[in-house]
């Protein structure tokens, strides 16, 4: 490979547009670039990406390289590998952004073993080592409770992001860039599996991870009744409900609400936390959350630790009291 250089940044696309996460990575990307003095690129794979390229340039992208074919339609693993691996070896970039999504968790530590070098999952924060020049990579340690920061001086330098953990720059549709085709040729007896079916969820109003209001339930809900109330002021709040690992694992709610160390990341405006004790792999995931209001009728509960506001006491009699006081305000 030649000498390592710039960043690059593992797009990932949605129906021809450029995933959430891809302008958070991008957003991150270009604080990196410009700590080193080099150029920020991203790397799009797929079928018929449509503004996905035009939207990453507009994201901070100084080029954007694309590989298209019919084979790369669904992600599976074998391919997007044999993609990523001649790509990076074509480019040799100096640090190699992904996802901490369910691509990015597949991909990334099959690619690191490919390539011979380390990599780093799940990191929340990202910085350029002024005298070494090398990718310093935070990332979460012992469920939540500590971080600690990693090096690598194997090239390139691979991470992987938490979702929400790192801001997207504004959008500037007049910033100009550079598109450029990838050729890889697909070698479809090295492709193991298939994708017979794609089933899409059903979802019902705001999808959790870009709800920029969460209300989120906890074992002292004390059952599925609970939750309709949680609901029902979710709608007056414009947001979406979540919950922690017990009420999922009792059946109470569907596992997609889990939000915590195993479960889903998320980082709202405002976070109503009801009934949750506040373990550390719960609060793993709500960590990014900008205020936190706590609603627990116990007054060590450890949640109170992380919130803004909090309110001890039953919440069967504080929520019905707050969501009258919100629709009032807001009828005013």
């Amino acid at each position: 490979m030649a000498e390592p250089k710039g960043v690059m940044v593992f797009g990932e696309s949605v129906q021809g547009t450029l995933a959430a996460i891809s302008g958070e990575l991008l957003g991150c990307g270009k604080q990196l670039a410009d700590a080193l003095k080099e150029e920020l690129v991203c790397i799009l794979v797929g079928s018929q990406l449509g503004d996905a390229p035009k939207n990453a340039i507009a994201a901070g992208a100084d080029k954007v390289y694309t590989v298209e074919d019919a084979m790369l339609a669904d992600y599976q693993t074998d391919s997007y590998l044999m993609v990523m691996e001649k790509a990076i070896k074509d480019i040799s970039p100096r640090i190699l952004l992904m996802g901490q999504t369910s691509i990015g968790r597949d991909l990334a530590p099959r690619l690191a073993f490919r390539l011979g070098v380390g990599l780093a999952m799940d990191t929340v924060e990202l910085s350029i080592d002024p005298q070494s020049r090398l990718l310093q990579e935070t990332r979460p340690v012992y469920g939540g409770n500590a971080r600690a920061i990693f090096v690598s001086e194997a090239f390139p330098q691979i991470a992987t992001v938490r979702s929400k953990a790192m801001s997207p720059l504004a959008p500037d549709a007049s910033k100009q860039g550079e598109v450029i085709p990838l050729k890889v040729e697909l070698d479809p007896s090295k492709i193991r599996t298939k994708v017979l079916q794609t089933v899409k969820e059903e979802l019902a109003g705001i999808k959790l991870e870009d709800a920029q209001t969460i209300i989120c339930g906890g074992r002292g809900i004390g059952g599925p009744e609970g939750f309709k109330q949680l609901e029902e002021l979710a709608k007056v709040l414009k947001g979406a409900v979540g919950a922690s690992r017990p009420p999922c694992d009792n059946g109470w709610v569907p596992d997609t609400t889990q939000i915590g160390l195993t479960g889903k990341i998320v980082a709202p405006e405002l976070y109503i936390a009801v009934g949750v004790s506040g373990s550390s792999q719960h609060l793993a995931g709500c960590s990014g959350s900008k205020n936190v209001v706590a609603i627990n009728k116990d007054a060590e509960a450890n949640i109170f630790k992380e919130a803004r506001f909090g309110v001890v006491g039953d919440w069967k009699q504080v929520l019905p009291a707050f969501a009258e006081k919100v629709k009032e305000l807001l009828a005013g």
